[in-house]
């Protein structure tokens, strides 16, 4: 039985065939990417009385017929086992950054966060140029582990430009599979931390 929702998140991961449906003033423009994900445990953070157990990630992302990156992102996903709470938190090199809940128990084959503009708890925040030519409204992910394995997710986001919505929303989806994992000299002080990680939330779940 996994010790939290999101702990199996942890580990490097790829999809080959994720799509993003981007909407332009023309209609949406599909595309078809290939996304390498890593998430790295950290030591349980201490909030006051809050305790938080979390991933360190890095998303990238290449289309097949370009080298160049298509999208970059880097942020942390973070559980409290007393209440709950899950939390991603996200930026990106465009002038960007988030923080989106949502509620997660151990066993859950589901995880969903969400962010609108505007909230000051759970909000998005996003250069002077993005609010007034591309807004971002409202984000939500959802994540769906599979029986193989490998899990899926789903991003919603509400997009709107300077004069009117291009498009209700822009979608990116795409399954991810487990990769190769590759020996470094860090292996074994990552395979440390990521031990006493697990330890701490077996503790954690005892207690409660």
């Amino acid at each position: 039985m996994p010790i939290s929702a999101h702990c199996r998140l942890a580990g490097s991961w790829q999809a080959d065939k994720g799509i993003d449906i981007n909407p332009k003033a023309e209609g949406p423009e599909r595309r078809t990417f290939i996304e390498r994900i890593r998430m790295d445990p950290i030591d349980p953070q201490a909030n006051g009385p809050q305790l938080f157990y979390g991933l360190r990630y890095h998303i990238h992302i290449n289309t097949p017929e370009e080298d160049i990156t298509f999208h970059d992102q880097v942020g942390y996903w973070l559980w409290e086992p007393a209440t709950g709470l899950i939390m991603q938190t996200l930026a990106i090199p465009r002038g960007q950054v988030l923080l989106a809940s949502g509620k997660a128990a151990p066993d859950d084959r589901k995880i969903s966060v969400t962010a609108k503009r505007g909230d000051t708890a759970y909000g998005i925040c996003s250069t002077d140029f993005l609010e007034q030519a591309f807004r971002t409204d409202s984000y939500r992910c959802d994540i769906t582990f599979n029986d193989d394995g490998s899990w899926s997710y789903l991003i919603r986001t509400e997009l709107f430009g300077a004069r009117r919505a291009v498009q209700p929303s822009r979608q990116q989806h795409a399954q991810a599979r487990r990769a190769a994992q590759a020996q470094s000299a860090g292996g074994d002080r990552e395979g440390s931390r990521r031990a006493r990680w697990i330890s701490g939330l077996k503790r954690t779940r005892r207690i409660a």
